[in-house]
């Protein structure tokens, strides 16, 4: 049975009533009229299947549609994942190496700051910069990473670190994480990526992450950037051990802080990508599912517009997790956003993701408008620096111009980790024989 496209309309839902069960068109209808759901009401429209499936992603387009239009964005940046070296042995990480392992790197200041400069030349106004954490890392490693990048290129946008990353490099530095964000920002942090999230409900966490960052220390991250003026994002990995329940759990703690602080630029639900995945590889942790299923990905999307609608209004699409084709379908199920060309993608890449590193502004054009919708590019936060209206006034922009493999250009994951030159070296562990030296932002500090 289909769902007739103009049963949204404002002035009459009798149509689209007739389709779906009572309680399900009650909440939808409660959501289609500015209602937030209660989570006992999203969870209930994850039991959904066939037309009642079918009303609940045409609901989410039609909520997003209200909310920001025909617009679809994307980001010019490039992500710099600058050491895979990790003290933390997260069950479902593919990217972290310990430090004794001959795969683990780590780029010298001098590499990350060309690296930076070479994205910019190519027309990108953000870095992303995310990674392990090293051991015995110097407290203030990330604030000088800014201030290079920052002083060779001042107009850029930094996206940098985790709150997994901010708690380790307060406790290095033994300040407070207020004063760390503080110095952060001080040194040209703009923004902060809302990762190491996964499911923010404890027991999840301490299954497939013991010892990562905590649910509380997590949300005092995220709410103290920004209380302090750092927009950040929020994420949800998912299609592992956790159940529709955790889910939506996870969903309102997003909402909540919403509510709070107003302080997320946009919500990016992530696959699990399971083949490299330590947990599911090894059988770490019993009942591992392998990446969440098309119908839990199609579902999460929707019902995510559906519940956060009315306080964030970007959805994003993780291009590297779910591909082209299925991001243009994420499209008609609420989402609004492609995210970035990336350039260089190392974390999904390792876990077993085969959707490539690196995605050109005119490829993100032509998705879009397959999808009747308008390309636009924008900032980290959400201003449009070009909407792009007539495909026949498109520029040529210096990204689309590079040709040839991205793995020939900017290098990629598998290629570090065997690489001599950026070898991690720490500091109780003899030169290897073909080793360069490591010099730059994480020259080690003994304990």
């Amino acid at each position: 049975m289909s769902v007739p496209r103009d049963i949204f309309a404002d002035t009459s839902l009798d149509d689209w009533l007739k389709t779906v069960a009572l309680p399900v068109a009650r909440i939808l209808d409660k959501a289609l009229n500015g209602h937030d759901l209660s989570p006992q009401e999203a969870l209930r429209l994850f039991d959904t299947s066939g037309p009642e499936l079918w009303a609940v992603v045409l609901a989410a387009d039609q909520l997003r549609q209200r909310r920001v239009g025909d617009v679809v964005t994307y980001v010019v940046n490039r992500n710099i994942n600058f050491t895979n070296v990790c003290i933390k042995r997260c069950r479902f990480c593919a990217f972290s190496r310990d430090y004794r392992e001959e795969e683990g790197y780590l780029l010298p200041l001098e590499e990350i700051v060309r690296r930076a400069k070479e994205a910019w030349e190519l027309g990108a106004t953000e870095v992303c910069i995310q990674a392990g954490l090293a051991p015995q890392m110097e407290g203030d490693l990330y604030i000088r990473l800014c201030r290079a990048i920052k002083s060779e290129i001042p107009e850029i946008h930094i996206h940098g670190f985790s709150p997994e990353e901010v708690l380790y490099g307060a406790l290095r530095s033994r300040w407070s994480i207020r004063d760390y964000l503080k110095a952060l920002k001080e040194a040209g942090v703009g923004s902060l990526p809302g990762t190491s999230a996964e499911i923010l409900v404890q027991d999840v966490r301490d299954a497939i992450s013991p010892g990562r960052i905590t649910v509380e220390q997590w949300i005092e991250v995220i709410t103290t950037a920004h209380e302090l003026g750092i927009p950040t994002s929020s994420t949800m990995m998912y299609g592992h051990i956790e159940t529709h329940e955790h889910q939506v759990r996870h969903l309102a703690v997003i909402r909540d802080i919403q509510k709070a602080t107003g302080g997320f630029t946009e919500f990016v639900p992530l696959s699990f990508v399971h083949s490299r995945a330590p947990m599911f590889r090894h059988r770490l942790v019993t009942g591992v599912r392998p990446g969440p299923t098309g119908i839990e990905v199609l579902k999460v999307h929707a019902i995510s517009r559906i519940m956060l609608n009315n306080w964030i209004p970007h959805l994003q699409v993780s291009w590297v997790k779910e591909g082209h084709r299925f991001g243009q379908v994420l499209l008609m199920a609420g989402a609004n956003d492609l995210g970035g060309t990336l350039m260089n993608e190392s974390i999904s890449t390792s876990a077993g993701a085969d959707h490539g590193q690196l995605l050109r502004p005119a490829e993100f054009r032509r998705l879009i408008r397959d999808v009747g919708r308008i390309p636009a590019e924008r900032t980290t936060t959400y201003h449009l620096r070009w909407v792009f209206e007539n495909p026949q006034a498109d520029p040529i922009e210096p990204l689309d111009m590079v040709s040839g493999d991205p793995d020939e250009r900017f290098g990629s994951y598998f290629r570090l980790i065997g690489m001599n030159r950026y070898r991690f070296r720490h500091p109780h562990r003899p030169k290897q024989k073909g080793e360069g030296e490591i010099s730059g932002p994480a020259s080690p500090r003994r304990s």
